[in-house]
């Protein structure tokens, strides 16, 4: 087992390490016990600097982790086999004669198979260029597929008194079932929540009562879970990783053992009464699913709708909101809202539990180009045009930017009966008709050349009886020349890179916008394309593909 019984179960997050203490701090950590050091391929400069500091020094263990990309000092997942495996030959360099001791893939990559990368990060423990390796940043799904290709030695997660999602999406409960180590990071807050950490009452009395400060008894607290967590402790300065490194060998007794429980653990689920006690109906799924509408059917039957888009606020308030209908009698409520994970359906789960409320579930099963389809026609309907990308801010559900739904499908876990439903009903997804008239789109690839003049045959290609228009992407274009023969045609000048825009194919804004304003029947119309972004949108949209 990657853990062993005789080494402190606190090691030493590296991530903020700096050249002018990152050397002293890591001697002191050293000299206070810690033996784990918990770095990355993505943190520049990381590794060398631990190779500098941990030579000679046997008894260190180096976590490391890839499969992570910095562009423009952004966090972008690159989960492809060929980037995992040179990423840890490029750990293996700067690394030196300081051995790797674990290899973490770093966060699961939406734009690559999952068990593409976990067979990549496999093969470099059968290959023999590390001894051990796990997962970081993964939810019970990722986490449950993964374990069916092959074993993993250890699993990384956020996880202390400010992130309990690790808890209560089942990734802990799962781990220490099979025996897997957990590392918990971010457990004092990371630098957005280590504010809170100073102001928490409950860990500040804990803290007075042993002659020791907050961040001792949050990584305490971790440790408390199960003898399988290892806490990490960002550390930046030698007095702090002195300090945390104390918190290991702090003695808790009973009373403190049930405040940090508090504190950490989730609320477990009561036994839910399906009866006249009443129900909670969670509407799940995708954003553009549809699942205003099906709340709406739920609350044509006498529910009470609760959702955050509607009222504002956080998740957590909502659910504030739920427990206090429900304290004050209220029975039939329905809530509409992504809940695309099982922490986040957890939550919803225990409130209703303590009221002895059964939960019915409803998974609204929609693929990924339909749901971008039905948020397009959602932003359609409410500002009668495509927005800018500055415009795509994300605070409403009708000005989502494309990478919204990227980033759900990176944590996206559809519910399971063993989460505490009462009852759990997948409802498949169905295409809505557009009524209209048939036309034909044609992509203005194959009517005009790089210098926007036509190219010989376009008149052929637009020329027939049915109507006819013209779509495609001319990046900084403000207008297109004279189409002879096409009613109208549409273009989207925005820049190569991301997607920021929902004018850019493969993303159907263009067709689904001049299908808006002529009243054009999309499934009955056709796709003229040069490319497989065209047959994408003729796809996605239910339109025949030539």
């Amino acid at each position: 087992m990657w853990l062993r019984v005789e080494e402190l179960r606190v090691g030493l997050g590296c991530m903020r390490l700096d050249e002018e203490r990152g050397a002293a701090t890591i001697a002191a950590a050293l000299a206070a016990g810690v033996t784990v050091f918990d770095t990355a391929r993505a943190y520049p400069g990381n590794e060398e600097l631990l190779a500098r500091s941990l030579a000679g020094q046997g008894r260190a263990r180096v976590i490391t982790k890839g499969g992570m990309a910095r562009p423009d000092g952004r966090w972008v997942p690159d989960g492809r086999a060929r980037a995992i495996r040179a990423d840890c030959e490029a750990s293996r360099a700067a690394l030196g004669d300081v051995p790797i001791d674990l290899y973490l893939l770093h966060a699961p990559d939406p734009r690559v198979s999952w068990s593409t990368s976990v067979r990549a990060l496999l093969a470099l423990r059968e290959d023999g260029l590390v001894p051990r390796v796990g997962l970081s940043n993964v939810n019970r799904r990722q986490l449950d597929e993964a374990l069916a290709l092959g074993p993993v030695d250890a699993v990384e997660v956020a996880l202390g008194p400010f992130d309990h999602g690790a808890l209560r999406g089942g990734v802990v409960e799962r781990c220490v079932e099979l025996g897997i180590p957990v590392i918990a990071h971010s457990v004092l807050g990371g630098p957005k929540k280590g504010g809170r950490l100073r102001q928490h009452e409950r860990l500040g009395a804990i803290a007075r009562k042993h002659g020791v400060g907050p961040a001792e008894i949050a990584l305490a607290a971790t440790l408390v879970l199960d003898p399988l967590v290892v806490a990490l402790a960002g550390a930046g300065r030698p007095e702090t990783a002195a300090g945390a490194a104390a918190a290991a060998r702090l003695v808790l007794d009973e009373e403190d053992r049930a405040a940090l429980a508090e504190v950490l653990a989730p609320v477990s689920i009561a036994a839910p009464r399906p009866s006249a006690a009443g129900e909670v109906v969670l509407v799940m799924g995708l954003q553009g699913a549809g699942k205003s509408e099906a709340a709406a059917a739920w609350a044509l039957r006498g529910y009470r709708r609760l959702n955050r888009d509607a009222s504002g606020g956080s998740m957590s308030a909502l659910h504030r909101r739920l427990d206090e209908l429900l304290a004050a009698g209220e029975r039939r409520i329905v809530l509409d809202n992504t809940y695309v994970t099982r922490a986040m359906r957890r939550a919803a789960l225990e409130v209703a539990g303590r009221h002895g409320v059964a939960v019915r579930g409803l998974w609204l099963d929609v693929p990924l180009a339909a749901a971008q389809v039905n948020t397009v026609l959602r932003m359609l309907a409410t500002h009668g045009r495509l927005l800018e990308p500055e415009e795509l801010d994300g605070k409403t559900p009708d000005a989502l930017g494309p990478s919204a739904h990227h980033r759900t499908l990176r944590t996206l876990e559809p519910p399971e009966a063993d989460e505490g439903f009462a009852a759990l009903e997948w409802v498949p997804f169905q295409r809505r008709p557009m009524p209209g008239a048939p036309a034909r789109f044609i992509a203005l690839d194959l009517l005009l050349d790089d210098d926007d003049r036509l190219r010989p045959g376009a008149a052929q290609l637009v020329a027939g009886e049915t109507p006819a228009f013209g779509f495609g992407w001319r990046p900084g274009r403000a207008a297109l020349p004279a189409l002879g023969g096409l009613v109208a045609a549409r273009h989207c000048p925005h820049p190569g890179g991301p997607p920021r825009c929902w004018c850019r194919p493969p993303l159907p804004g263009l067709l689904l916008a001049i299908a808006a304003e002529r009243g054009i029947d999309l499934a009955h119309s056709s796709v003229l394309g040069a490319s497989p972004a065209h047959r994408a949108m003729a796809d996605a949209l239910g339109a025949a593909y030539r």
